[in-house]
């Protein structure tokens, strides 16, 4: 059984040998923290304590098992909020604890790279993964099972951070993602020419904050001259700024390290635009493109547990001592 707890979903699943699924339960707070424009820290906190055993439990009964049939609870335990990731922690501390079973704390990234393994039981290391979501933006070789190279990462606003703020700043609100996704449909993404953040020295890395003051200097100059501006059109155009940058360091990368299997993950990876253009880059270069199902893009369990499994197999234990590591590192160990 898995945990998440990083962020604001509450989620617990049901894993088996890490592939199959028998349950994936998630409890969400968005619409608390709409009212908020963002997510609260301490009301995400007090959520998790609320919603965390009616979680399980219900996960539990989904898959039609009691905790005599696992073999091992596995948590998230960084990156994220310390305080909605202490409540998790905690709560696999106390039932591995009481079953007198291995725990085994996961990386949350790593959580969401696994995703693509769910739905794609052809899909074997290595290959090349783009990790989109609010706090991160990694472009990354999957060496083995938990072993991972990082080529690029953001430099400073990560995509999904990037596109929560363009959201709030043309009036769509909180989720800024999905919403943005949606409005773009309605959109011409010909309409503004917003520029595409290139890192000098790198060509894998990656940066959107400046094409996110494009956005606010957009608006800014047309408030000054009284111009409607059309949510629609900047939705559509930033979009496409942010997903060609997205595609092309992805496939630069997929053809200098000649890597033949392509895969995204993260909250971004559910953004439509993005699945279809690289989904396109894949076929006209002849490289294989995975991506898990949305649901599984968001904070989820599932993809706890089956990352959880290949450390499982490699002897990997956490002891009582597992702590919540809010900005622990892709690849790092405690």
């Amino acid at each position: 059984m898995a945990i998440e707890s990083s962020c604001d979903e509450t989620a617990a699943s049901v894993v088996v040998n890490g592939r199959t699924v028998l349950s994936n339960i998630i409890s969400s707070q968005i619409d608390i923290h709409t009212l908020y424009g963002g997510v609260v820290p301490e009301i995400a906190s007090r959520k998790h304590i609320e919603r965390i055993n009616q979680v399980i439990k219900k996960a539990l009964e989904e898959a039609h098992t009691g905790f005599d049939d696992l073999d091992a609870i596995a948590v998230t335990y960084g990156p994220g909020l310390v305080g909605a990731l202490l409540v998790g922690v905690a709560e696999a501390k106390a039932i591995a604890y009481a079953r007198n079973l291995p725990l085994v704390g996961v990386h949350h990234i790593e959580g969401h790279i696994a995703a693509n393994f769910i739905e794609n039981p052809d899909l074997e290391p290595p290959f090349l993964c783009l990790v989109v979501s609010g706090g991160h933006s990694h472009l990354v070789i999957v060496r083995d099972y938990g072993k991972f190279e990082i080529l690029g990462r953001t430099r400073d606003d990560a995509a999904g951070e990037a596109f929560d703020k363009v959201a709030r700043a043309i009036g769509l609100g909180y989720p800024g993602g999905p919403k943005i996704d949606k409005a773009a449909r309605e959109g011409n993404e010909n309409a503004i020419d917003f520029p595409k953040g290139k890192v000098a020295g790198s060509l894998y890395d990656f940066s959107f904050s400046g094409v996110k003051s494009a956005v606010l200097n957009y608006l800014n100059q047309a408030a000054m001259k009284g111009e409607t501006v059309k949510a629609a059109d900047v939705a559509a155009s930033f979009q496409k700024s942010a997903v060609e940058v997205l595609v092309e360091h992805t496939m630069q990368a997929a053809s200098d390290y000649h890597i033949d299997k392509v895969a995204i993950a993260g909250g971004v990876a559910s953004n439509s635009r993005l699945r279809s253009e690289m989904e396109a880059a894949c076929r006209r270069t002849h490289r294989a493109f995975y991506r898990p199902s949305p649901i599984l893009c968001t904070d989820n369990a599932a993809m706890i547990g089956c990352a959880a499994y290949y450390e499982f197999i490699k002897g990997v234990r956490h002891g009582w001592d597992l702590n919540a590591v809010p900005n622990l590192k892709l690849g790092e160990r405690v």
